[in-house]
């Protein structure tokens, strides 16, 4: 039989592609890929901060007698380190700031805020990029229809020196959310419960998507939430298909509609070929993880007994605008209960700004709360670590023995509405009473 002749039903017709694919094949000059490929990825933007950066990085171009291959492609974030807490930390930041300067950096984003944060606050970010960050929580960058996940030195010096990196194309698992959330609950219970019912391995280092009308409801800061956090659930990625909330949020930050022309095309087909998991909103209650892992999370009722010492609002994961707002909210009118210290540490200078011009860090610290330095601080372990024995209830996104102090510190993991409710109640309260 012929060409001519054969049957156009006999041809296996393509099936359509996910999110994580369309962003990898522009990425590596490919019209399709599929799952299992491994591919030559050109890199968008790179990101790394004065932890993962320049005092790692320099030596090791230097060795190799390498530059940086796009100086407009890296931006270099200040927010681990400071503001320095000893003198290993100045150290730190001091190499810092003066290889950026040797480097030239035209990026350069010095104490003023958390790298996902002020990452997309300056429109670094675009749908259909692709970049990696020296940080696990670059996955953040995915709530931008951005293809972005974490990497070591190691490969962040391969890609600074030469503006690739390879990848596996991986499989998605789409987490379809359906129905309104109730108020009090927010992105942070919609996380912690799959994490719970998935484990932190649960990703399998692969393409974790967030999809569904609850989502599609959510706000930029609220998204950003759920991408953050899939590295806790084992994601390489999480992404979330950009639309008008996406668009919107870049204009806003100067990013032009020339750069966002392509938007629409980097959407999953309907077709393609992923795991579906579905989930109803509306029957969400705020969750709770207890110590020393994000996937020990059960809804809040079971931890009424716990009294925290601490209250901490912090992190990308919990203290961004967003998260001041609620935590607000909850506070307006009352005091922080006796026994409880409440911690402030806004993700960012900007996002800290915009709460007080509308009255968010007034309402705040009438309540009782002390203000912290827009930086990645306890979470991260390198300043204002909690002490021996205490019982904290935090917005941040890990609670791992020893990580935030003292291995006798009990770190329960919440949304910024329900520490506030445990902040005022003295005890972890459901957040929905407290509101009503």
């Amino acid at each position: 039989m012929s060409a001519a002749n054969i049957s156009t039903s006999l041809i296996a017709k393509p099936t359509g592609a996910t999110l994580a694919q369309k962003l990898i094949a522009r990425a590596a000059g490919r019209e399709q890929v599929s799952v299992g490929e491994v591919l030559t990825c050109q890199v968008d933007l790179a990101m790394f901060h004065d932890s993962s950066g320049p005092r790692r990085l320099k030596p090791m171009l230097t060795d190799i007698g390498a530059q940086i291959w796009d100086r407009n492609k890296v931006v270099l974030v200040l927010d681990h380190y400071v503001p320095a807490q000893d003198a290993d930390s100045q150290k730190i930041v001091q190499v810092t700031r003066d290889v950026a300067k040797e480097w030239q950096l035209p990026h350069v984003i010095d104490s003023e805020g958390i790298c996902h944060v002020v990452l997309p606050e300056r429109g670094h970010l675009k749908p259909g990029y692709f970049c990696v960050g020296g940080d696990s929580h670059s996955p953040t960058g995915g709530a931008f229809g951005t293809y972005m996940f974490g990497i070591g030195a190691t490969e962040m010096l391969g890609v600074v020196a030469t503006g690739e990196i390879w990848v596996q194309v991986p499989q998605t698992l789409r987490m379809v959310w359906s129905g309104a959330l109730q108020k009090g609950v927010c992105a942070k219970d919609m996380m912690l419960h799959m994490i719970g019912k998935f484990g932190m391995n649960g990703g399998n280092y692969q393409a974790v998507e967030f999809a569904g009308d609850t989502v599609r409801g959510l706000g930029m800061q609220e998204r950003m939430t759920l991408s953050n956090m899939s590295a806790e659930m084992g994601a390489q990625v999480g992404l979330i298909a950009a639309d008008d909330v996406t668009t919107n949020y870049l204009k806003s930050v100067g990013v032009t509609d020339a750069q966002l022309e392509a938007s629409h095309f980097f959407q999953t087909d309907e077709d393609a070929d992923c795991q579906r998991f579905e989930f109803d909103a509306s029957q969400l209650s705020p969750q709770v993880a207890a110590p020393h892992s994000p996937e020990n999370t059960k809804p809040v009722a079971a931890f009424a007994n716990i009294k925290p010492t601490v209250a901490y609002i912090g992190a990308c994961t919990g203290a961004k605008l967003a998260d001041l707002r609620a935590a607000a909210e909850v506070l307006k009118g009352r005091k922080v209960a006796a026994g409880v210290q409440l911690l402030v540490a806004p993700a960012s200078a900007r996002d800290q700004a915009q709460a007080a011009r509308e009255g968010v860090m007034q309402i705040l610290t009438d309540a009782g709360a002390s203000v912290l330095p827009n930086a990645c601080g306890a979470c991260a372990g390198y300043g204002g670590t909690f002490q021996e024995g205490a019982t904290v209830i935090s917005s941040t996104a890990r609670n791992f023995q020893g990580r935030m102090g003292p291995a006798s510190v009990q770190v329960y993991l919440a949304s910024p509405w329900s520490v506030a409710a445990a902040a005022v109640t003295g005890h972890i309260s459901d957040v929905r009473e407290v509101l009503s």
